[in-house]
């Protein structure tokens, strides 16, 4: 990103753009303001974040501090406590670090349909002079960002945070790993390197007007959500959690990765996932680190293949396909193969509090769906089962995608995320994935996974008697 210095007597600057992470909200001059304000979204972290490094560089050109907003929903559809909780250790940790490195933070509770505005009017109330914040390609946040444009009276910057290629560089849906794949790789020199963390030349100073709610546990006094879902003990949000993480995957579990992700018994994977989701850790963080392990290249390999180019599959996906988080948003050849096999007949009806409650008849998908509930997450492999049994068990395939996408978000720490929604389409749905024959009931030419094939890739008895339901 690149700023020049235009008229220094009264801070204005001529500025544009040549990093293709930082789209152009709302262009214009920045106004006679006090402070560059970070909205800051879908990269929680005050460590490695290029948003809020985009912030400090323009704050840094205009000789001016920078505050950070955060707006916290006070209810959502779909979250609930157990989400809320790692959400706000995550801000508490995120806090303390902001404020050691001389930056404000500002936490306001809202309505979900609000947040725009409530950014506005603390834009308003703490003269801004410019704001940035981070890329989010959920429908929801791209609405937020369309508002606060339309009614924000300064420059708005927009950064792609959380992958490692832009976004915007693929410019279109890709249609599975075999095609994102190269071109992520020509890209990947680049931008595959350590986020700088610059020092603000200005501090923050408290304020009247950016009082808000103290960065604490006690914000969860705040919401109301959903409060019957299980806290998961011994997982914690944050950066210095989510770093701890890490080192133990790298120190631990990175060798071996290629020969072991895919058995659940053995907890081999790096459980990562929640902290990237909540941005916690960015993946420049996690990629760097397993780059530089002392592990074989064949595992180093194999999980940068997971971290950069599935997970930015998944995250082009969202971006792209407008139906995301519905059926539709599959590809023709697996609509007309489900539609086809629409009215076969199901040997099994499992009810979605059956489902819930891990009350079917199969002992291997009780014990992944008893995992979720318990520990907030499941192995990506028992995954990929749970939701394929979930189709052979609804009546339609629409039903199971919302059953299968219902239950991952009510239970995964790392739910309401493109994994999840990538990850439910190809397995209901073929997305990312081809044609497979011959056809089978139910099915059609979707990829067919069984209790019996499935559990001879691992020690299913040890993983069934491990989390065998109550």
């Amino acid at each position: 990103m690149y700023f020049r210095r235009h008229k220094p007597h009264n801070r204005a600057m001529e500025w544009w753009s040549s990093d293709p992470r930082i789209a152009i909200r709302r262009a214009g001059d920045p106004a006679r303001g006090s402070c560059v304000v970070y909205w800051m979204q879908r990269a929680q972290r005050a460590f490695e974040n290029p948003a809020l490094e985009a912030a400090i560089r323009a704050a840094n050109e205009l000789r001016l501090p920078v505050v950070v907003f955060f707006g916290l929903l006070r209810t959502h559809p779909v979250a609930n406590l157990r989400h809320y909780i790692f959400l706000v250790e995550g801000l508490v940790d995120t806090a303390r670090r902001l404020k050691h490195r001389g930056i404000g933070v500002a936490i306001r509770a809202v309505a979900g349909g609000g947040s725009a505005r409530t950014f506005v009017k603390f834009c308003a109330d703490v003269n801004a002079a410019m704001a940035v914040t981070d890329e989010n390609p959920l429908r929801h946040s791209a609405r937020w960002r369309k508002d606060t444009a339309r009614f924000l009276r300064v420059p708005l910057l927009s950064v792609d945070a959380d992958v490692i290629v832009p976004s915007v560089l693929l410019e279109r849906e890709q249609y599975a790993a075999r095609t994102i794949r190269p071109k992520i790789h020509a890209l990947l020199p680049n931008y595959l390197k350590p986020v700088r963390n610059a020092s603000p030349l200005v501090a923050w100073k408290p304020s009247a007007q950016a009082a808000s709610l103290e960065p604490s546990m006690h914000l969860l006094r705040m919401v109301k959500v959903d409060r019957s879902v299980p806290v998961v003990s011994g997982i914690h949000g944050g950066t210095t959690r989510g770093l701890a993480a890490l080192r133990r995957f790298v120190g631990r579990r990175l060798k071996g990765y290629a020969s072991q992700r895919n058995r659940p018994e053995l907890d081999a994977t790096s459980q990562l996932s929640p902290y990237l989701h909540f941005g916690h850790l960015g993946p420049h963080t996690v990629a760097i680190a397993v780059m530089n392990a002392d592990a074989p290249a064949r595992d180093r390999a194999a999980f940068l293949e997971e971290v950069i180019v599935r997970r930015e599959l998944a995250i082009n996906f969202v971006r792209y396909n407008r139906d995301y988080d519905r059926l539709q948003g599959c590809e023709p050849w697996a609509l007309k193969t489900l539609a086809a096999h629409a009215r076969d007949r199901r040997s099994y009806l499992h009810t979605y509090r059956q489902l819930e409650r891990a009350q079917t008849h199969d002992p291997l998908w009780n014990a992944a769906q008893t995992q979720m509930v318990r520990n907030g997450w499941m192995h990506g492999y028992l995954r990929m089962y749970w939701a394929k049994k979930i189709l052979e068990w609804s009546r339609s395939p629409a039903e199971a995608f919302r059953t299968a996408l219902r239950l991952n978000d009510r239970f995964e720490l790392d739910g309401r995320d493109p994994n999840g929604f990538a990850g439910i389409a190809w397995a209901v749905g073929g997305k990312h994935d081809r044609a497979w024959g011959p056809q089978r009931p139910i099915y059609g030419m979707i990829r067919y996974m069984s209790l019996q094939n499935t559990s001879r890739k691992f020690n299913s008895k040890a993983y069934i008697a491990r989390w065998a339901a109550d």
